[in-house]
């Protein structure tokens, strides 16, 4: 998997969308290359079963010397020195396990398969969330920008009445308190995004350079019916999946494991043996050997008890299917209900705003007249900043709850936005 190309801006920081950002993070991840060397493995051995039936094969050769040391050579005795051999041998081992051996490794390389596939999805959803939690740390960062604007404006104003002898010193004080309240909210608020910003520029292959999240958060009001959500799309989760596949497994090593130990089994071997060249003397064998297994047939063996365990895992592994399926609708009834429920919230913010808006205006007015005093008007503008961050931080839940839902379903989160 290559890197993505990223060029660098020659003025101020770039800016960064969901698409790029989700693309430089899949490209850019270590893990995600690491799992792909592990598909790979997996892939190679599924595309050669024939490997399961493939005979071993020997050759040797050798050359060796003999001669007496102390003694003489007995009248008659042949010389045997030098002498050199060879020999070539093949052995081919069958047995009622091979098909389900062959099996499993495709199982395998389908269980590296979709691990690698729910890492990708679970990296995108991560970085998702990361970008529209900046978004929203954004967009807080114009409100108390905001806010302090307004505090600065109502500061100099008080500073000019309190010249002209109109307010105390106490009103200026608060103020300027004032003033200075929101210049630290800001400068908070900046510094934490900025660390943030940092840490998800790490997260998408980006650490060392300058980028701001592009984009806003838009969200629609989404009708789900969990019921049918989960009849339709729980068999497709990734944790459901693999713990199908896992039982899958357990059922052909099971039957691995009674053809291997149970089944006869039978073995063939040939062999060509060369023990002299000067002069040429060579042999050549076969030979087929049939195996009747008895131990594993004895309650309590070894294989026996192989046997047994086998059928244990794969007992547990069918209850372990059912807690995670139990679990997983239990998530998606809860995720479900909260959506709605955030729902109401957005509407409950956006109305909050609203009132927000109308009453700093008011206040604003009055103060001018001389009607409110600076206390009133300080209040009104930090409800006004409580009620912009309250419809932010709705509008957030409600779109990560919208990741969690499509994360749960397996299926892409703009699908459930639409």
């Amino acid at each position: 998997m290559g890197m993505l190309s990223w060029a660098q801006p020659t003025n101020g920081p770039a800016g960064l969308s969901l698409d790029e950002a989700v693309g430089l993070g899949i490209g850019n991840s270590l893990e995600l290359r690491r799992n792909s060397m592990d598909l790979a493995s997996a892939s190679y051995s599924a595309e050669r079963l024939w490997s399961e039936l493939f005979p071993t094969i020997s050759a040797s050769a050798g050359i060796s010397y003999s001669d007496t040391l102390f003694s003489e050579a007995r009248p008659g005795a042949v010389n045997n020195n030098p002498s050199a051999s060879a020999s070539f041998g093949i052995n081919l081992g069958l047995n009622a396990g091979i098909p389900f051996a062959m099996k499993n490794i495709v199982l395998g390389y389908q269980a590296r398969l979709l691990s690698y596939e729910d890492a990708r999805n679970q990296l995108e959803l991560r970085i998702t969330r990361g970008f529209y939690g900046l978004i929203a740390d954004r967009d807080n960062l114009l409100v108390l920008t905001d806010i302090l604007e307004l505090a600065g404006l109502q500061y100099e104003r008080d500073r000019v009445a309190f010249g002209n002898g109109r307010i105390g010193e106490l009103t200026l004080m608060n103020s300027s308190l004032a003033l200075e309240n929101a210049r630290f909210a800001l400068s908070g608020a900046r510094s934490a995004f900025d660390n943030r910003m940092g840490d998800f520029l790490v997260l998408i292959g980006l650490e060392g350079r300058e980028a701001v999240p592009e984009g806003e958060i838009s969200i629609v009001t989404v009708e789900l019916d969990a019921e049918r959500l989960i009849m339709e799309k729980l068999s497709g989760r990734p944790d459901i999946v693999a713990r199908r596949r896992e039982i899958e497994r357990l059922e052909n090593a099971l039957k691995q494991n009674l053809a291997s130990t149970r089944a006869p089994s039978v073995r063939l071997e040939a062999g060509w043996n060369s023990r002299s060249f000067e002069p040429f003397a060579d042999s050549i064998s076969g030979g087929a050997t049939l195996s009747i297994p008895l131990d594993p047939w004895v309650p309590g063996t070894r294989s026996n008890q192989s046997s047994r365990n086998a059928r244990t895992a794969l007992e547990q592994a069918r209850l372990d299917l059912q807690i995670a399926e139990t679990a997983a609708a239990a998530q998606i009834r809860s995720l479900t209900t909260n959506l709605g429920n955030l729902w109401n919230n957005v509407e409950i913010a956006r109305l909050g705003l609203g009132i927000a808006e109308r009453s700093y205006e008011l206040t604003d007015v009055g103060f001018r007249s001389g009607t409110v005093d600076s206390l009133r008007l300080a209040d009104a503008r930090n409800n006004l900043a409580a009620a912009r961050q309250r419809l932010l931080q709705s509008e957030l839940s409600y779109v990560l709850t919208i990741l969690d839902i499509s994360a749960a379903l397996n299926i892409g989160w703009k699908e459930l936005m639409q």
